[in-house]
């Protein structure tokens, strides 16, 4: 498929990279197709909606920066998209690159959760306080090296 994107101009995109947010992201309900596109700079992918090149979102696995990352979502929500095995579950962490150059965050109470099987997804919130949607991932990886 070929998908419009703001910096990287037309492309195409394998269908196996398309997904489906029948419901939208949180304050971007009406877009609901996307394309998972691989980043220059690993390992962050692009969640770049197909609908609008001006749409497009940072992306990275929450459990590569945050090694104590838990996500419980409800079943009747997973059953959504059709999610039946933990092993169809595919998490995103949504990144926010503030202008004013502080910290780079990951918002970790809100995930993308992806069936890999059908490719739907949809945007959970989960209930724990221990997730924030101001993660700091710069602060993350100085723990790690530590």
């Amino acid at each position: 498929m070929q998908v419009k994107t703001k910096s990287m101009g037309v492309i195409e995109v394998d269908n196996a990279n398309i997904i489906s947010i029948p419901s939208g992201l949180f304050g971007f309900e009406e877009y609901t197709q996307y394309a998972l596109i691989d980043s220059e700079y690993k390992p962050f992918v692009w969640l770049q909606s197909t609908q609008s090149a001006e749409l497009a979102f940072l992306v990275v696995d929450p459990f590569l920066v945050c090694s104590d990352y838990e996500v419980d979502v409800d079943d009747k929500e997973l059953a959504k998209i059709d999610i039946v095995s933990p092993a169809e579950v595919h998490v995103l962490a949504l990144i926010t690159i503030p202008q004013d150059g502080s910290s780079i965050t990951a918002n970790l109470q809100g995930p993308l959760i992806i069936n890999r099987t059908n490719n739907k997804a949809m945007q959970a919130i989960l209930s724990d306080s221990k997730w924030t949607t101001k993660y700091s991932i710069l602060d993350a990886l100085k723990k790690k090296k530590e």
